[in-house]
């Protein structure tokens, strides 16, 4: 019997061991999976927090854990309201990962725990404030349309989606229709994902326009010029056809999560990716692109202090959207693939001013017929714009010519972002139609049934 005893308390404590040393391995050498998970969690939970003014708790349970990769939702976050940080790990110790907010440029990931390097990125700028009296565009009030067929349309969770958080509908320049989700309203920021690529795009426009930069710009990145890379031109990767070499799965340690979340430096980590394809001739669709794009306007503007304040100067405040916040990473390169948060309202905003080509209360703030050009089809897709934009709706971007065989009209074209976030912009029915939300693809949501059903009640 004393045998056996000793033989138990033998294996316990081998067990005991075991746990020790793999407790030990996680913390010292936390797996790469392991750091883009804490490192999404403090990144998600600090933007919520200090942008959106969002729960802590709420956020990591609805906007992180739920709708995650099952290691997610071991993830433990802590807010430091007084240092603007948040760090979160596996148990709230293991493979921990930090994000810091800054003045005016929202939240960033620290993955080299560089915390007082991210936080010298900053703006300082007073934020302009909207009327509250004045109709929308212009303010913020909003008489909305007694219609009870909209008003049906808008309250019919099938047609809005589960994880609805805001639907905004313009017509003719004006707002008709809104609708917010539990907990959210026309003051939330709410991140548009990927719809942020074609705001980067428009910050490109302006670009253009002051005579800064050129589509047909090659050679763009000095490592480029000596290899095959020298070829790739702006207008190749704003039509997402540069030939780089970029995964964009989002299931695993993949090249667009491990920019994200794992390098301090997105843009450099991105210009570094051999081709992997002819340049020109091949769609694939690249946050690392957009990111790189940012890093090739910011650079364009020659003073990093004035690019820091350009997407506000040049966009955001001209169109009265002051509650957008465009996000950098730890080096201050804005994220334009993936990191702007603003009202629905803003974000209608923007819609309209797409719808208007560019124009906004009479300034040309685009160049003439740039919208235009985004919106034809890229060369080596016949679904995406050459602008950072959809032609094609959600679920429709390997059949083209669905949207219109649904009933929408022809010239309908599309802001998409991961999750749900649209914007559909219909210049030949004067219509933008805002969609956001937390709406992951595994509920098979297509926004286009309720953009058709509007488009009619609406006609």
């Amino acid at each position: 019997m004393r045998f056996v005893v000793k033989i138990v308390k033998w294996l316990l404590g081998l067990i005991v061991l075991a746990v020790a040393a793999v407790f030990a391995w996680l913390y010292i050498a936390p797996p790469e999976l392991i750091r883009v998970g804490s490192g999404y969690s403090a990144k998600i939970v600090c933007s919520n927090v200090f942008i959106a003014g969002r729960d802590a708790k709420e956020v990591l349970a609805v906007d992180v854990q739920a709708p995650g990769h099952p290691l997610l939702r071991l993830m433990r976050v802590s807010v430091d309201k007084n240092r603007g940080t948040v760090s979160a790990g596996l148990l709230g110790f293991l493979g921990k990962s930090e994000a810091v907010s800054r003045d005016g440029l929202g939240c960033a990931s620290v993955p080299d725990s560089d915390v007082g390097k991210a936080r010298r990125t900053a703006v300082h700028a007073e934020p302009l404030a909207t009327s509250q009296d004045t109709l929308w565009p212009e303010g913020e009030r909003v008489d909305a349309s007694q219609d009870p067929v909209i008003a049906k349309l808008l309250d019919d969770a099938a047609l809005t989606g589960p994880g609805m958080r805001a639907v905004v509908v313009v017509k003719n320049g004006r707002v008709v229709a809104e609708r917010y989700g539990d907990g959210f309203s026309a003051k939330t920021p709410l991140l548009g994902w990927s719809m942020t690529k074609t705001v980067n795009a428009a910050i490109i426009g302006t670009l253009v326009k002051d005579g800064k930069m050129a589509v047909d710009n090659k050679g763009l990145f000095a490592p480029w010029r000596a290899d095959g890379r020298a070829a790739i031109s702006l207008a190749d990767m704003m039509a997402m056809s540069s030939g780089l070499e970029f995964n964009e799965d989002y299931g695993d340690v993949a090249d667009v999560t491990r920019m994200l979340y794992l390098e301090p430096d997105m843009a450099g980590y991105a210009e570094s990716k051999p081709l992997a394809a002819e340049v020109g001739k091949v769609f694939s669709y690249s946050s690392g692109t957009a990111v790189m794009l940012s890093r090739l306007w910011q650079d364009a503007i020659g003073d990093k202090a004035k690019a820091l304040t350009w997407p506000r100067s040049a966009l955001f405040e001209p169109l009265g959207m002051h509650s957008a916040v465009l996000e950098t990473d730890e080096q201050g390169t804005f994220v334009g693939s993936s990191y702007l948060y603003a009202t629905a309202h803003d974000w209608a905003r923007f819609g309209q001013f797409l719808l208007q080509g560019g124009v906004w209360n009479g300034n040309q703030i685009l160049p003439v017929g740039f919208v235009d050009w985004m919106r034809e089809p890229a060369p080596a897709s016949k679904v995406y714009g050459k602008g950072q934009l959809w032609i094609e709706a959600p679920g429709d971007e390997g059949n083209p010519g669905a949207g219109v065989a649904a009933g929408l009209p022809r010239d309908t074209y599309w802001m998409e972002g991961h999750d749900g976030q649209t914007v559909a912009i219909i210049p030949s029915e004067q219509l933008v139609i805002v969609r956001l939300g937390l709406t992951p693809a595994k509920h098979g949501y297509r926004p286009q049934t309720m953009v058709g059903a509007l488009v009619k009640a609406l006609h």
